[in-house]
């Protein structure tokens, strides 16, 4: 396979900090890499790098002649007062296509990212449509090298799995910076780790990123096993030393020679295996026992003239983990706020347990003072913290969230993001809660990061409701999961996958819930549409139109087609728990394929299900 992209002993860092060392590796033809690492391992400076756009302060990069690389940097800014067209004609500027080639790729690529109207003005964007829009900039340019920093920053799951449809497809290899697992999993066929704990400085593992985990466990267990080795040669080593004279005699100053060299291989080693730590992430609960923390009755807001959830009810107990699926812009931080008394609903009635304790993570890291210093921030008050009834000083208090005693006096505004999100976290860990509000927390974490944070919220007692466009902490985590279409209509789910196959085309007829059943509908009884979202945010429903006397006849037999499909996944499943597959990586990656597409199978039906039944 050819190589598009070289790299040779890469270095580079940034004042006195090293970032990565030495590092070399190639991306081919029809690779789909995924690179990952821990905050401030260097993974956007990498793609920095292989654009251009940073020169590194050793080492080479030798892109295949003609190579047309695009990059996509994680925020997307854009000069005010730009129409769309304006802004992917400034990508074409210098190419040789000529008026009439330049507009027609604009609208085509325009069009493909979801913009109907060329002419939109930019400043009238969200987020994720802007995010939508510097991707349709590159795209334009028909890359051989698609370089996309943290791509699913600002879209919403919808925009995700968007993203995800598009880059399956995708004629170009890509490389992209990413924390959400369930996104690497879908689009890379090859992951690579930038981590000081692997000897050469990064780890590269052809297949999707479930394949990375088990090449992962097993080259830490192997470097341990080796640091267990080496600790006993050293241990004789040092015997044989301070045995005396003879240790000195000019015939075995090579052994001296090779103990040294034995010593600092030792000590490598054993550094790589302590730097393989993750946040150290706990939250307290205040331990109440009330049955009922709180309780939502026929609760309902809109802004302006649009509703965005109606008539809708939430129960949560100690123990309860709801999570909230939505487009943007479709209530759900607005919902937050109301359960955290920030904002009113405009009709129905909220009962709070008294004196609840709830505890809130806000996305946009409001909270967070720019202008102080990390100790100050960890620690207001003085220079030790209270944690569960404990005294720790703050440079302790730091090192459990892997902030360096020499980052203390440096000014918030200086750290990354998901430093930052870890200050948030550490803040959230001082405040016994009894429901924890978290808007997003995912944002910037690490993957080790992350793994901690569930592990801390699935042991929480009190209740959590939760944002996340992270659909492995959204199934991890969460009992049930509400979602709001945007329009005022709301549904529960038993979880994403129900969500996928029912729900996530439809609007949802505004009813009220007991409490007793979320999670455990089925979607049966709703009327649903196959609308989709513009960049306004506004569904759109195609024309019905009545069935036909074949359809009349499909739908009479299309329960049985579904139900057949359901049992050949669940077939499929049960064979993947044998003994065969779980030790042979290439059998179980083939039905790993088979079970993909029997559930897209079931997706499929599912979907003309809800056409046919919307029709008849």
């Amino acid at each position: 396979m050819a190589v598009l992209i070289s790299c040779q002993s890469l270095t580079k860092s940034y004042s006195t900090r090293p970032l990565f060392s030495n590092i070399s590796f190639s991306i081919d033809e029809k690779d789909r890499v995924g690179l990952i690492g821990p905050n401030g391992a260097g993974k956007s400076t990498l793609l920095k790098i292989l654009a251009g756009l940073v020169d590194p302060d050793e080492g080479t990069v030798t892109p295949r002649k003609f190579l047309k690389i695009a990059y996509v940097a994680q925020d997307s800014l854009f000069e005010p007062g730009l129409r769309l067209r304006d802004v992917v004609a400034n990508e074409l500027e210098g190419s040789d296509l000529d008026d009439a080639q330049k507009k027609t790729r604009i609208e085509t690529v325009l069009s493909k990212v979801g913009f109907p109207d060329p002419d939109g003005e930019v400043t009238t964007l969200s987020g994720g449509w802007r995010k939508r829009l510097a991707l349709a900039a590159q795209l334009a340019k028909e890359p051989d090298l698609l370089l996309l920093d943290e791509p699913t920053n600002h879209l919403d799951l919808e925009g995700v799995l968007w993203l995800e449809e598009l880059l399956k497809s995708a004629p170009f290899s890509y490389a992209l910076v990413s924390h959400d697992r369930s996104f690497l999993e879908n689009v890379s066929s090859r992951i690579i780790e930038l981590n000081a704990v692997y000897k050469d400085g990064f780890l590269s593992v052809k297949g999707p990123y479930s394949e990375f985990l088990g090449a992962r466990e097993e080259y830490m267990v192997s470097q341990k096993h080796e640091e267990q080795a080496l600790a006993s040669k050293v241990r004789r080593e040092i015997a044989w030393l301070q045995r005396g004279a003879r240790a000195r005699q000019t015939k075995s100053q090579g052994r001296i020679r090779d103990a040294e060299k034995l010593m600092q291989n030792f000590e490598d080693v054993k550094s790589r295996n302590q730097q393989n730590r993750a946040v150290d992430i706990d939250f307290s609960a205040t331990g109440r026992k009330t049955k009922e923390l709180l309780v939502c009755k026929g609760i309902s807001k809109k802004f302006d003239d649009r509703k965005l959830f109606s008539s809708l009810d939430i129960v949560l107990h100690p123990g309860d983990k709801l999570g909230l699926l939505g487009t943007n812009g479709s209530g759900k931080t607005t919902l937050l706020r109301i359960l955290a008394n920030e904002l009113q609903p405009d009709s129905g009635s909220i009962k709070r347990a008294d004196g609840l304790r709830i505890v809130w993570f806000d996305q946009n890291r409001e909270q967070l003072n720019q202008n102080i210093s990390l100790k100050e921030a960890l620690s207001p008050t003085g220079d030790a913290v209270i944690y569960r009834d404990r005294s720790l000083h703050v440079a302790t208090w730091a090192k459990r969230f892997l902030f360096r005693t020499d980052q203390l006096n440096m000014p918030v505004s200086y750290l990354s993001g998901g430093e930052q999100a870890r200050i948030l976290i550490a803040n959230l860990m001082l405040q016994p809660a009894d429901i924890l509000i978290l808007d997003e927390p995912t944002n910037d974490l690490d993957i080790p990061s992350l793994e901690v944070l569930e592990d801390s919220l699935e042991e929480f007692p009190g209740a959590i409701v939760l944002v996340t466009h992270d659909r492995f902490m959204l199934d991890t985590i969460s009992h049930k999961l509400l979602a709001l279409d945007g329009t005022g209509g709301s549904k529960y789910f038993a979880d994403f996958e129900q969500w996928e196959k029912v729900g996530k085309n439809q609007a949802f007829t505004e009813s009220k819930t007991d409490s007793r059943s979320q999670g455990k509908q089925t979607g049966e009884n709703q009327k649903p549409t196959s609308g989709n979202t513009n960049p306004t945010g506004t569904a759109t429903d195609p024309e019905k139109r009545p069935l036909s006397t074949s359809e009349k006849k499909e739908l009479a037999v299309i329960d049985k087609k579904i139900e057949e499909a359901e049992s050949a996944v669940s077939k499929i499943k049960t064979e993947m728990e044998k003994p065969e597959y779980a030790s042979n990586h290439m059998k179980l990656n083939d039905k790993l394929k088979e079970l993909h597409d029997a559930e897209e199978a079931v997706a499929k039906l599912y979907a003309r299900w809800e056409d046919l039944e919307s029709r008849k």
